[in-house]
């Protein structure tokens, strides 16, 4: 009788820690009460560690987790729907955070993009998506979403940019309402819904220390349209359309005009390269292009590296060089709009607008996609000249191509005219693209392998025909000679 007693003890016992143990695992009361870091647990989605294909490698762990962060939804998505981006930062100053997330219908093809706002609910204790929109943006892979102060109260604003139908450009602006506030039934009010078949710029500038330091307001940024003038025959006239926004109205509203006459250009030649056939304005960019100051003089310290049949751009400005993957492009009006990504920090996106200027100049506006605008400075805005060409009376810096063949230590080296290199060395061929450029008053030379290979950066000294090249390296402090003994090419046959 006492062994049974004892033994029904421990099995009440046993029974007892099993559902203490049950509950401190599945943590009931967490829809009741918040977790410390101000988010309830919720459900996650395991993502396997083997790299699958089309996922971008990672150098480090700070940037995996920013990838993760980009690509982590906080609810699931309705069937159907295919998430674009996502943005996730506190909006109304509570102890968790929320998200604005980008998606397409599949099942619309031609159909906008949306945009979701994704908050908290306490009371069911998780997200819910609590408001979504129609975008102007049609063609998913030109589209870009920022976080910006553009009326100059501190107020949320999403911008969303990217292209429509037939190559129009779009920038629709959302304004975050906070709640209780007047008219705040819905958390987002439409304050800008603009389209045009020229490009669209936030006209930003830099505000005060006051309103840097909260004591004060700042003024709200204009937004200037520029779209062909209906009334000139030639087609590199334009229009500007400058809007401000309008407090009483809570609205940006259209506050004046002016034509901005283009330059003279044979028509023959801008209707063929500005037809949106596939490949003709790729190839009339394909070249280096040096930065021209608003004097009409060339900046050598600056340029870009369009380089279409590889898919990439450079930039090189400040003693530091950038890649970027040219991931799509889309026909303009005007030029071309390319979506790029950074080679070496994956999550770092560019969209790039082309305009033809003139046929030896082009036009650039670069708009980054991050996550809060901090600066208003854009150092890669303005008028490129080809670097091939100069305007007469004016230097021009080293022509990046050469047309002959040299003997080197690495066996015989050519340099063709559309920048092509090969070195033979016996039976070894190595083949790829070249540049000579000119880098803090020196000339160096990159060699790019076509089988993807490390590139190559050298100086470059000239005694007579003869090259003296010394491996250097690029960085932020600007160029760097490595201690490797230079190499001479001498002229060949």
């Amino acid at each position: 009788m006492i062994k049974r007693f004892f033994r029904l003890c421990g099995i009440i016992l046993t029974g007892a820690l099993a559902l203490v143990l049950g509950f401190m695992i599945t943590r009931p009361w967490d829809h009741l009460f918040p977790r410390k870091n101000g988010e309830a647990r919720q459900p996650r989605i395991i993502i396997p560690r083997e790299r699958e294909s089309g996922e971008p490698e990672f150098d480090s762990p700070a940037e995996r987790m920013a990838y993760e962060d980009i690509i982590n939804t906080k609810i699931a998505l309705r069937d159907g729907e295919v998430m674009l981006s996502v943005l996730t930062l506190d909006m109304d100053e509570d102890p968790v955070e929320e998200q604005i997330i980008a998606y397409r219908n599949l099942p619309e093809a031609e159909g906008p993009v949306h945009i979701a706002y994704v908050d908290y609910d306490g009371e069911q204790g998780g997200y819910l998506r609590v408001w979504d929109a129609p975008t102007a943006v049609t063609r998913p892979l030109t589209f870009s979403m920022r976080i910006q102060d553009l009326i100059g109260d501190r107020s949320i604003c999403v911008a969303v940019t990217g292209m429509g139908d037939q190559g129009i450009h779009t920038l629709s602006v959302f304004r975050r309402i906070p709640k209780g506030a007047e008219g705040g039934a819905e958390p987002f009010k439409k304050i800008a819904d603009l389209r045009i078949d020229g490009s669209i710029r936030i006209q930003e500038s830099e505000r005060p220390q006051s309103y840097q330091r909260g004591i004060s307001q700042g003024t709200s940024f204009p937004i200037a349209a520029y779209g062909h003038d209906p009334q000139s025959e030639n087609i590199l006239d334009q229009v500007e359309i400058i809007y401000t926004y309008n407090s009483a109205a809570g609205q940006y509203e259209q506050s004046r005009i002016t034509r901005a006459p283009g330059p003279q250009i044979e028509q023959r030649r801008l209707q063929e390269l500005l037809s949106g056939k596939p490949g003709v304005f790729e190839n009339f960019i394909h070249d280096l292009w040096y930065s021209v100051s608003p004097e009409g003089t060339l900046d050598n310290r600056r340029y870009i590296y369009f380089d279409p049949p590889n898919r990439e751009i450079t930039f090189f400005g400040d003693g530091a060089q950038q890649i970027f993957t040219w991931q799509n492009s889309s026909p303009t009006r005007y030029g071309l709009y390319v979506a790029t990504q950074s080679v070496s920090v994956t999550t770092l996106r560019r969209t790039i607008d082309i305009e033809l200027e003139s046929v030896e100049s082009i036009r650039v506006k670069v708009f980054e996609d991050v996550r809060l605008k901090i600066s208003a400075d854009n150092t890669w805005d303005g008028s490129f000249r080809r670097a091939r060409s100069a305007e007469k009376g004016k230097p021009s810096p080293q022509s990046p191509y050469l047309n002959a063949s040299y003997e080197s230590p690495l066996g015989q080296i050519r340099f063709s005219a559309e920048g092509a290199y090969e070195i033979r060395s016996g039976e070894n061929l190595e083949q790829g693209h070249y540049a000579f450029f000119p880098v803090d008053s020196q000339e160096a030379l990159e060699l790019r392998p076509q089988d993807g290979g490390p590139r190559e950066i050298y100086l470059v000294e000239r005694s007579g025909d003869s090259l003296i090249l010394s491996r250097a390296r690029i960085g932020a402090m600007g160029i760097r000679k490595l201690n490797e003994g230079p190499l001479t090419l001498s002229p060949g046959s």
